[in-house]
């Protein structure tokens, strides 16, 4: 009988130690197949996650490199880095800053050809860019050498990073006439990462992290740069006094096609293991690295697979333990099993949960960026029909005003006609007719202009005898102004003296100046105007028109060359515009200097070689 049961015990010996030994390998074996299984549901969550991210990305960087393209195109723009007069330049302002609430840019600011800051959209604040100079930044000296830059680089004014896009801005011979830079900064992208709870940051070239949803792992590195390298970059500024130091992740293993790194939260915690993707970001070379971590679907998949095998196994132990011990543990051990499953199915369904969530809002904020992107391109091409409008606005009203004057002489001249007609002074009558005639050869020549706009193009600068186009000029106005002219002194002016231009626009300049200072004369006891050579040089002549009128007003002078701006009554505001862009058309200048003793327009003209 002892034996007998000695026996029974050894059975029950050796199968209860069968049952443990294939119910552990069985729970080994399932965790590492649950484990794989969902490692590889993460990867792939994890890569749509970082493609959603790293599109985002890319719509925020395709929007805003269109913007400097366009600028570089403005007339305004390219008006203020010509002439850099003050009202040119405070419009320009305003232009810029109207521009940054629809177009999402930090900033955007105009640069001369020495790197100095002339226009910015922040010029009402206490750091604008206006007047700081950028000759020594990389962005400018790429887009003045090769027509367009980028760099990513920390503020030198505001001290916050972000990505300068630059455009040179050409005039209509492609002479380079300065630089237009968008800033864009990444701020509500990060942002936006942050909320995915996975951390994600951009390298460049060098593997320097530039955006990022850790903002104290910005201007780390992926690797040790050398220290001639680092000084470098320290001395361009491109980053401020960043320490470059390295990123605290490491790559622990390659596992089945996936990465994955240790991430060293602090030094008294141990290191948490993520999932590492990295994608390209196509057009600048930078890559986008999302690190997920996988400690907690670790073990989920290993709870679940080892709920799996006991849900196998159980029957076999609880066989073996009902014949060890009926006590019914077995039955407990089962739904404490089936409860640790739910829970655990619990969590996994919140998870899922919570990804698609995150999912969904990318996918949103990716269709909110391309409607923006749309909207920018519709603002871009207002802004195109808005410049075609206004030139044609303004030429149209500019041969209007040019006309006028021919015109009333002509009504002169023809009142002339009629009156020697009457008397029966037939040659002199043929003489006016004969001055009619050459008059309306001039208003073809100036209603010509506005074909000349239609045709995109100018006319060819020719030598001009400087002392013809004066008479021609004196000839117009001696019709409206002829009790006036003996208060006129024209200077020594040279027969043979010859400038570059076409004389019907170098009359129409000097109708101009010298109608506005018969104006400003009339009324005025002992005034007087004086036409005459101030300077003479080998390249250059100046011509001053000079009035000893009341002179002007500071509010007329601050917007003496601004379109459809006069202080005449009936005035279209546009002859001293015209007169100024003639000048600047064949190379010359248009400056202006008044007081209390007068007024004098300064005309600046190349002169003729031949």
């Amino acid at each position: 009988m002892r034996t007998l049961r000695r026996t029974g015990r050894t059975l029950w010996l050796s199968y209860a130690t069968f049952a443990a030994l294939t119910l552990l390998i069985g729970l080994l074996y399932a965790g590492q197949r649950a484990r794989e299984a969902a490692i590889g549901a993460l990867a792939e969550e994890a890569m749509s996650g970082a493609e959603l991210k790293r599109a985002l990305l890319l719509a925020v960087l395709d929007r805003s490199r269109t913007l400097p393209l366009v600028l570089a195109e403005d007339a305004d723009l390219a008006a203020a880095l010509t002439t850099s007069s003050t009202a040119g330049l405070a419009a320009l302002n305003q232009k810029l800053e109207a521009l940054i609430p629809g177009t999402g840019a930090s900033v955007i600011y105009v640069v001369r050809t020495d790197g100095t800051a002339i226009a910015a959209s922040n010029f009402r604040q206490p750091d604008s860019f206006v007047g700081s100079n950028y000759a020594f930044r990389r962005y400018f000296a790429d887009a003045m050498t090769n027509g367009a830059a980028e760099q990513y680089a920390l503020g030198s004014v505001s001290r916050r990073p972000g990505l300068y896009l630059s455009q040179r801005v050409e005039d209509g011979a492609g002479r380079a006439l300065g630089v237009v830079v968008v800033k864009v900064e990444f701020g509500d992208l990060e942002k936006n990462w942050q909320r995915s709870g996975n951390t994600t940051y951009v390298t460049d070239t060098r593997g320097i992290v530039l955006i990022t949803s850790r903002p104290d792992w910005r201007f780390y590195t992926m690797a040790d740069i050398p220290q001639a390298e680092r000084l470098a970059i320290r001395e361009s500024l491109q980053f401020g006094e960043a320490p470059l130091v390295t990123l605290p992740v490491w790559s622990l293993e390659t596992e089945g096609g996936q990465t994955f790194v240790a991430v060293d939260e602090a030094k008294d915690k141990p290191h948490q293991t993520n999932l590492a993707i990295s994608l390209d970001v196509p057009g600048n070379g930078w890559l986008i690295h999302v690190l997920t971590p996988t400690s907690q679907i670790e073990q989920a998949a290993l709870w679940q697979g080892r709920l799996s095998a006991l849900a196998i196994l159980v029957p076999l132990l609880a066989s073996g333990a009902w014949l060890i011990d009926r006590t019914g543990r077995a039955a407990r051990r089962t739904a404490e099993a089936e409860a640790a499953q739910a829970e655990l199915e619990r969590q996994v369904t919140l998870r899922t949960a919570e990804l698609t969530e995150a999912r969904d809002r990318l996918q949103a904020e990716i269709a909110e960026h391309r409607a923006t992107d749309i909207r920018l391109q519709g603002v871009q091409q207002d802004l195109v029909q808005a410049n075609r409008l206004a030139i044609l606005g303004q030429v149209a009203a500019g041969v209007a005003h040019e006309i006028n004057q021919p015109v009333a002489t002509i009504r002169a001249y023809a009142d002339n006609a009629k009156a020697f007609l009457d008397r029966g002074n037939g040659e002199t009558a043929k003489e006016n007719l004969g001055l009619i005639a050459e008059l309306t050869e001039r208003i073809g020549a100036i209603t010509g202009e506005l074909k000349g706009l239609a045709r995109k193009g100018r006319q060819a600068a020719e030598p001009v005898e400087l002392k013809a186009a004066i008479h021609g000029a004196l000839f117009l106005l001696k019709s409206r102004f002829a009790g006036s002219f003996d208060r006129l002194a024209i200077g020594d002016i040279p027969a043979d003296l010859k400038v570059l231009g076409q004389r019907i626009r170098l009359e129409q300049v000097l109708i101009n100046l010298l109608q506005n200072a018969l104006e400003a004369i009339e009324g005025k006891a002992g005034a007087a105007i004086t036409l005459e050579l101030s300077r003479l040089t080998d390249d250059e002549i100046d011509l001053a028109v000079s009035d000893t009128g009341p002179g002007l007003p500071d509010h007329v002078r601050d917007n003496l060359f601004i379109p459809f701006t006069t202080s005449k009554e009936g005035g279209l505001g546009l002859g001293l515009v015209i007169a100024r862009d003639i000048v600047t058309e064949y190379g010359g200048r248009l400056s202006v200097q008044t007081g209390t003793a007068g007024t004098t327009f300064t005309i600046t003209l190349k002169r003729a070689t031949i």
